[in-house]
């Protein structure tokens, strides 16, 4: 692409699957000058920097973000207060913070305590392309595109500061839609972190059983499918459950409510129950896979 890109510097808390995904793609597009990229360890940077992710690793937070146009947190969303206290005192006047965290309610709250009056600065995102695989080997140029990412706006942010954390995601491919924090954490309560939840507990039930290796030699398709998801990376998935516990436990008691009438049929052996649950679940499958197809 022709010109300046449209942000010079680009600094990257976590350069993993969200992280060092974002950084690609914004290199792909021609979109940032300079990637800098701070982590939990050396060994994951330099990694990050043979991989063409970063161009730069981050040693002085203060020094880096005081000058960057834009501050991606991509850690695990229990580690996203502790980068926001670091940053905070250094940020730069024209500097905007986004994150890729997977709940927002938590996320917000811990911006208004560290960011104080500089809360307009900082604009919620949660691109929706996740993978069972982490760490910066997973990133790649293209997990962004044609996914959707959700902006939740806080009433403080400027309109300038929402288009260029927009533009950012849209430069990485993602097609932006935007929510409140609270209507966020409870449509991913029910879509995205209940499933996980599931998944997990299920491989975990079935894992301390005595006949194991038998029952997991005989996993087929079905079992893949679900539990996919199982081999997600455990801390993001433990920071994730506790970050919005009050829509997910409301998720999980609806989820054994449903399991109890399941049950309840199994225990009279009422076909028709069993049959009518399964079809209206088949019929609502089908009519959303049929949309995902034709986005």
């Amino acid at each position: 692409m022709s010109g300046a890109p449209l942000f010079g510097k680009v600094v990257v808390f976590g350069v993993g699957l969200i992280g060092g995904s974002f950084a690609l793609a914004l290199k792909a597009a021609g979109q940032a000058g300079e990637i800098v990229g701070f982590g939990r360890t050396l060994g994951s940077l330099n990694q990050a920097l043979q991989l063409g992710i970063l161009d730069r690793v981050g040693f002085n937070v203060g020094q880096e973000v005081s000058n960057a146009d834009l501050v991606l947190i991509a850690t695990p969303v229990g580690k996203t207060a502790e980068i926001m206290a670091r940053i905070a005192p250094c940020l730069g006047l024209q500097t905007v913070v986004t994150d890729g965290g997977s709940t927002k309610e938590d996320v917000v709250a811990a911006a208004r305590m560290h960011f104080g009056e500089r809360i307009g600065q900082f604009v919620p995102a949660h691109p929706i392309a996740g993978a069972e695989n982490s760490g910066a080997l997973a990133a790649r140029a293209d997990l962004y595109r044609d996914k959707q990412v959700v902006l939740t706006p806080l009433p403080e942010n400027g309109p300038q500061r929402v288009a260029r954390v927009r533009s950012a995601w849209e430069c990485c491919g993602g097609v932006v839609r935007e929510l409140t924090a609270a209507e966020h954490d409870r449509i991913f309560a029910a879509v995205s972190h209940l499933p996980h939840l599931l998944s997990f507990a299920l491989v975990h039930e079935l894992a301390r059983r005595d006949n194991r290796d038998l029952l997991f030699g005989f996993a087929a398709s079905g079992f893949r499918d679900f539990t996919r998801i199982a081999a997600s990376h455990p801390e993001m998935w433990r920071d994730i459950c506790l970050a919005n516990r009050a829509a997910l436990i409301d998720e999980l008691d609806r989820y054994r409510a449903q399991l109890d009438q399941l049950r309840d049929a199994l225990q009279r052996g009422d076909g028709t129950v069993l049959e009518t649950t399964f079809d209206v679940a088949r019929a609502a499958r089908r009519e959303w896979a049929e949309r995902k197809r034709q986005e």
